[in-house]
C-alpha cells in the first residue's frame, strides 16, 4: 500500500516513515500515512513565517474564492469523504454525511466573512481639545501563524474550523490532525492545493502527538487553536503563557427537563432527543448529553421514555445506513468507558440499560442514582452513557447543572420565556439551548465554554476575531 502524502507549504510531500490508520470497527488498515521528517516540519514552519506579510496582504476576493472552491468541492465529493470519515473514525455513515455538510457550510461562511471582514471603524478624536484635526481608523491584522491542533471526533469539520477562519483573515496556518484520523484533514489539503493561495500559507502535517510540544514551543507560531482534552489543553497553555491560545476542552453537558414540559408529546420529544444525542458519534462529542436533570414531577415518566428510546439506538457496522451508534475510536477508549460504568455501579448507581462492551463498541447506557463521587459524575465520559437525576424545581435544577467543573453548553426543556431568560443568566456555560438538548451547534455561532471547558470561541467570525488584533491609524491635520 502506498503511503498517503501530506501537504507541505501547499505542495504534496512524503516522508521517510509512515503509520497505519485502522478502522475502529473491524481493525482493517484504511490507509498508510506518510510522516513528515523534522526537516520537513522546519520547512513548513519557515515557509509559513516567511509568507505572513504576503498572505495578510492577499486581496479578500482571492482568499474568498479559495474558500468557496473548497466548499464546492466538499459538496461534490460528499459521499466519498463521508465514507472516509466513517472508515477512519468509526462514525455511522449518516452522521459522517452530516459532518461533510457542516464543513461545506464552514468554508462557505468563511468565504462570506472574508469578503466583508474589516474588523474596524472610524473614530473622531476631536472630542477632546488635544485631538482636534485627528481621526482614528481601526483595522484588524493577523497575530501571526496559527498552529491548529484538531481532535479525532469530528476529523473533517473541526479541521475546517481551524483552517477556514485563518485563510479568511490571511493568517498562515499549520494544521496537526489527530493521528487516529488524519485522512479527512489531508483531503482538505488536496482541495486547497487546487486553489491559488500563496505557497506557505497552509500546511497539513500528520505528526505524532509526541512531536506536538516542539510545535507548541516554536516562537514562529504565536497563535494556538486547540480542541481536545482539558489535561492536554491546559498543559499547552501553561507551557506557553505568552502565546495566544484558544482552547475548546469539552464538558459533561446537561439536559434539564422542567415541570412545565409535562405533556406526553413533550416528554416523547425530550426522550427522543436525549437518546439520540447522548449516543450520536458514539457519545464522542463535547456537547453530547451526559446528564439529564429532571423535575420530580416528570422524572418517572421521562425515565421510562428515555430508556425505551435509548434501547432503540441501533449499534453495528458504521457503513450501514441503519446504524445509529458505531464503535468508539479505539478498544482502549471503550474499555475506559466500561471501567467508569462498572465503578459507578459498584458505588451504588442503578444500571437501567446497556453496560456491555464488545470490542470497541459500547452499548448505549443509562444510569440512575449516580453517586456524586463517581468519575462519571465529575468527568467527561466521551462515550454513549447518560445518567438521570431527580430535582425539585428550577433553582435546584440550575444548581445541579452548575455543580460541575465544566461549562460548555446546556439544554433546557421549558415552554416559559421567563424561565429561558433566567436560565441564560444563571447557567455557567457558553451556550444555553432552550427546548432542546445541549448538543445543538450552528457553525457560525460563537462556540466555547466557561470554567474548565476552555477559553476563547470557535465559530467562523469569532475565530477570525481571535486570530487577529486591532491596529489603530491616527490621521492628523484633517478638517473634520
Amino acid at each position: 500500500m502506498t503511503a498517503t502524502a501530506f501537504w507541505l507549504a501547499g505542495r504534496e510531500a512524503t516522508g521517510e516513515t509512515s503509520f497505519d490508520v485502522t478502522s475502529p470497527w473491524d481493525g482493517r488498515v484504511v490507509a498508510q500515512v506518510s510522516v513528515p521528517s523534522e526537516a520537513q516540519v522546519e520547512e513548513a514552519v519557515a515557509a509559513a513565517h516567511a509568507v505572513i506579510d504576503e498572505f495578510s496582504a492577499t486581496p479578500a476576493h482571492v482568499r474568498a474564492a479559495a474558500l468557496d472552491h473548497v466548499s464546492r468541492r466538499l459538496a461534490e465529493r460528499t459521499e466519498e469523504i463521508a465514507q472516509l470519515i466513517s472508515a477512519e473514525n468509526g462514525k455511522p455513515i449518516k452522521w459522517a454525511r452530516g459532518e461533510v455538510g457542516r464543513a461545506v457550510s464552514v468554508f462557505r461562511f468563511s468565504a462570506e466573512e472574508a469578503r466583508r471582514f474589516n474588523g474596524g471603524d472610524a473614530q473622531r478624536l476631536d472630542t477632546d481639545a488635544g485631538g482636534t484635526g485627528r481621526l482614528g481608523l481601526t483595522r484588524r491584522f493577523p497575530k501571526g501563524v496559527v498552529l491548529g491542533i484538531a481532535p479525532f471526533n469530528f476529523p473533517l469539520n473541526l479541521c475546517a474550523h481551524k483552517i477556514a477562519p485563518a485563510i479568511a483573515v490571511g493568517a498562515p496556518i499549520i494544521l496537526k490532525p489527530a493521528p487516529a484520523t488524519p485522512l479527512s484533514g489531508l483531503i482538505l489539503g488536496e482541495l486547497l492545493a487546487e486553489t491559488e493561495l500563496p505557497a506557505g500559507s497552509w500546511s497539513i502535517l500528520p505528526v505524532t502527538n509526541d512531536r506536538m510540544p516542539a510545535l507548541v514551543q516554536d516562537e514562529r507560531l504565536p497563535v494556538i487553536s486547540f480542541t481536545g482534552s482539558d489535561t492536554v489543553g491546559y498543559a499547552i497553555q501553561q507551557s506557553v503563557p505568552h502565546k495566544h491560545c484558544t482552547l475548546e476542552l469539552g464538558g459533561n453537558a446537561a439536559a434539564v427537563v422542567l415541570g412545565d414540559w409535562a405533556s406526553e408529546e413533550d416528554l416523547d420529544w425530550a426522550a427522543t432527543r436525549i437518546a439520540t444525542f447522548s449516543n450520536y458519534q458514539g457519545g464522542q462529542s463535547c456537547i453530547s448529553v451526559q446528564r439529564v436533570i429532571a423535575d420530580a414531577s416528570v422524572y418517572d415518566r421521562l425515565t421510562a421514555k428515555v430508556v425505551a428510546a435509548v434501547e432503540k439506538q441501533g449499534t453495528g457496522d458504521p457503513s450501514d445506513d441503519t446504524t445509529d451508534v458505531g464503535p468508539l475510536v479505539s478498544e482502549d477508549a471503550a474499555k475506559r468507558v466500561e471501567s467508569w460504568v462498572d465503578e459507578a455501579v459498584a458505588a451504588g448507581a442503578k444500571l437501567l440499560t446497556g453496560g456491555k462492551r464488545e470490542g470497541a463498541t459500547y452499548a448505549p447506557t443509562v444510569l440512575a442514582d449516580l453517586p456524586a463521587t463517581a468519575t462519571l459524575a465529575r468527568e467527561e465520559v466521551f462515550g454513549p452513557v447518560l445518567s438521570l437525576h431527580r430535582v425539585d424545581g428550577e433553582a435546584e435544577a440550575f444548581a445541579a447543572v452548575n455543580d460541575s467543573k465544566f461549562g460548555l453548553q446546556a439544554g433546557v426543556f421549558t415552554h416559559d420565556l421567563q424561565t429561558a431568560f433566567r436560565a441564560h443568566r444563571a447557567l455557567e456555560v457558553g451556550g444555553v439551548i432552550i427546548g432542546d438538548v445541549p448538543s445543538y451547534r450552528a457553525d457560525q455561532m460563537p462556540y466555547g465554554g466557561a470554567k474548565q471547558s476552555g477559553v476563547g470561541r470557535e465559530g467562523v467570525r469569532y475565530a477570525m476575531d481571535d486570530y487577529t488584533y486591532e491596529r489603530v491609524l491616527v490621521l492628523t491635520g484633517l478638517a473634520l
